[in-house]
């Protein structure tokens, strides 16, 4: 996103799920901060109710497949079908592959049906085991700069570093004078 502005772009992978989504809303609502939720598909047919209350609350959708599915195993027809499939619940046309995981031919496919594929420039890794709530702020704080998308998940295997450091890093970027944005579909 463009560097001249002083903003960062919040994104949340892999939801929504009960365990992490409702806290992640409440942070963000405490910081009065949007975000874009990247969902999969199956957990939002699971939960449609917490996939309208991130529309509620005024948060952009993406997808990011029906099934958590990288790019490079599938042909290009599959990988499509796996999306639309998403599409059925999320209705969006932004879209992030797995792993950030796609072929030249899927990125194309993707493009020529409507999608905007969005990436990013800094993934947190909150979803490690090797790292603390600690490690997962300095790597906001080390390299958050204007215009950054920001990668975090929300994930059973998030939600315990998410609960210790994510009104942290909120208020560090909010510290350092960066509006937060959604991505707009």
């Amino acid at each position: 996103m463009s560097r001249r502005e002083k903003a960062v772009y919040l994104t949340f992978d892999d939801g929504p799920i009960p365990e992490a989504t409702p806290f992640v809303l409440d942070v963000l609502d405490q910081f009065g901060a949007k975000a874009t939720f990247f969902m999969v598909g199956d957990n939002a047919a699971r939960y449609p109710e917490l996939l309208e209350e991130v529309r509620r609350r005024g948060h952009s959708i993406g997808n990011h497949t029906y099934n958590h599915i990288g790019g490079l195993r599938w042909s290009s027809w599959k990988y499509l079908y796996n999306v639309h499939k998403a599409n059925e619940v999320l209705r969006t046309k932004l879209f992030r592959p797995p792993h950030g995981w796609m072929g030249a031919a899927q990125y194309r496919t993707m493009r020529i049906f409507g999608y905007k594929v969005v990436m990013w420039d800094l993934v947190t890794r909150d979803y490690s085991c090797r790292l603390t709530a600690q490690d997962v702020l300095d790597n906001v704080k080390r390299y958050a700069r204007n215009g950054s998308i920001i990668t975090f998940h929300d994930s059973l295997k998030s939600i315990d570093k998410l609960r210790v450091m994510l009104p942290d890093a909120l208020q560090w970027l909010k510290d350092q004078g960066y509006e937060f944005k959604r991505i707009e579909d």
